[in-house]
């Protein structure tokens, strides 16, 4: 998709013209008037006729019948003008896209929101990422009926100032759609293709592509590592479990100044384990290595932007399954990090895995540590469907952290790691057990994985309600939702020069 700018006043000739209103705005917006003054008033007539009021959702078409050189405007609602944030103008996108697919058009104008220069820039990369994401869709199993050849192929930028960083605005915005897109195709594959080998096959088709070095480790391997929380998880399937490696490093510099280490949670489905599941709860369940998505879309990104930091990913990828090999209640397990633990249900596999792989992420001495991972249906109880859980040992590094998510337009929430809830995790036969009281069960788990990462600055984000959705809002697409994967370019970027 080509996306051009054109800052003339008059739009160009276009099919459709995309106008944002903000609520109770429609009798103050500039950009209305030349387009409503062409159709003679009606513009601002009709859309009080219909009861739009600028609402966030709200959408109103309109043909021009040759009145302008816009065969249509639609006018979006962008919400209220104090509550909007540039990131929101990925749904202004989105809503444009959305539109422009309905009627199967190949081009499209889109007006920008006025803001001033640093947020003009930003609000280009929101707007194309939302025009882009909002264009996603995972169809590949649909009958050829039921599949949508998307045609869009132009998208004009109006604006009035010529910006010499808009360019550089809308080939972040592709990127970290791209990136997005990459993460919600892997995690709204099927569980049966997407197994550990084939996730592991993926990472490194991901390395050959942007140049990352890459280690793919086996189970023979995963065993002469000590990642014994790894094969303890994966001992009940007969798919044999991998860990990911990988590892980009900037061009030209011979020691970076930032060390950051990702880990995504890589489960390709989990059904509990021998603590099975009901069906309702196992039914999503190949969206529960959407962290390993996040952390391996998002290295991409920044290898494409040409990050000055070095980071690292890790992936440990299992499926979690009963059968007479598995893991069982009672099991004491002595992982990587050589704490023993007790593994008194087998469904909080997550972070069984994911202490394996901190304690590898600690070998290799990053200033920051970060994991992401579908880990407690408690988190999104807590929190919702949309906002993701962010604990931390260290204050100012979450506080950073959770600006970078501000600023890249996702919600998420700062949680405390209480401890009084340390208790919960004692055993009587081991060092820690993987499950502590039924309250707070999320805060546990966040404690749960403090006990890997020693002194390390670390940051634990749950993605379990945002990683996926069952309906469509704005740029979000029913199913995976690769959340995760823009504040992890944002942050890594806002930190990769810092001292």
């Amino acid at each position: 998709m080509k996306f051009l700018f054109c800052h003339d006043q008059a739009p160009p000739e276009s099919p459709l013209l995309v106008l944002g209103v903000f609520e109770g705005a429609l009798g103050e917006a500039p950009q209305l008037d030349a387009v409503d003054g062409a159709l003679g008033g009606k513009l601002r007539a009709l859309a009080e006729e219909e009861r739009f009021e600028g609402k966030s959702g709200q959408s109103l078409v309109v043909h021009t019948l040759g009145s302008l050189r816009a065969a249509r405007v639609q006018l979006v609602g962008l919400g209220k003008r104090e509550e909007f944030e540039v990131p929101d103008t990925r749904r202004l996108g989105a809503a444009a896209a959305l539109e422009a697919g309905k009627r199967s058009l190949r081009a499209l104008c889109i007006a920008l929101p006025a803001f001033d220069a640093t947020a003009a820039e930003r609000s280009v990369q929101f707007l194309v990422e939302g025009v882009l994401l909002g264009s996603y869709r995972f169809d590949r199993y649909l009958g050829k009926e039921r599949r949508r050849e998307e045609k869009l192929e132009q998208v004009t930028l109006l604006s009035a100032p010529d910006r010499p960083a808009y360019p550089l605005a809308v080939a972040r915005g592709e990127v970290i759609a791209r990136a997005t897109a990459r993460a919600r195709d892997l995690v709204n594959e099927s569980s049966s293709v997407l197994t550990p080998a084939r996730l592991a096959e993926e990472a490194a088709a991901l390395a050959s592509e942007h140049g990352l070095e890459a280690k793919i480790l086996g189970a023979k391997e995963c065993e002469k590592q000590k990642l014994n929380l790894v094969l303890a998880v994966g001992r009940g399937s007969s798919e044999e479990v991998r860990f990911i490696h990988l590892c980009y490093r900037p061009k030209g510099r011979e020691k970076p100044r930032r060390r950051f280490v990702l880990v995504g949670k890589g489960v390709t489905f989990d059904s509990g384990g021998l603590s099975l599941k009901q069906t309702p709860s196992m039914l999503d369940m190949k969206t529960d290595m959407a962290g390993a998505a996040a952390v391996l879309a998002a290295l991409a990104a920044l290898a494409e932007l040409g990050s000055k930091a070095e980071v690292h990913v890790l992936c440990p990828a299992v499926e979690n399954m009963p059968s007479g090999s598995a893991c069982k209640l009672g099991d004491v397990v002595v992982g990587l990090g050589g704490k023993s633990v007790e593994i008194v249900n087998t469904d909080a596999e997550g972070r069984l895995i994911l202490a394996d792989a901190l304690a590898y992420g600690v070998k290799l001495a990053p200033d920051e540590l970060i994991d992401v991972a579908t880990l407690t249906g408690a988190c999104a109880v807590a929190l919702g469907p949309h906002v993701a859980g962010v604990m931390g040992n260290d204050r100012a590094f979450t506080e950073r952290f959770l600006a970078a998510a501000r600023r890249a337009g996702e919600e998420m929430w700062p949680l405390p790691l209480p401890e009084r809830l340390r208790e919960g995790l004692k055993s009587p036969v081991a060092d820690l057990k993987n499950t502590g009281e039924r309250w707070g069960a999320a805060l546990s788990a966040g404690l749960f994985l403090r006990e890997f990462v020693g002194k390390l600055p670390w940051v634990h984000v749950d993605i379990a309600g945002p990683a996926s959705a069952d309906k469509e809002h704005g740029h979000i697409r029913k199913g995976g939702t690769g959340f995760g994967v823009p504040t992890l370019i944002e942050h890594v970027l806002s930190r990769e020069d810092a001292p």
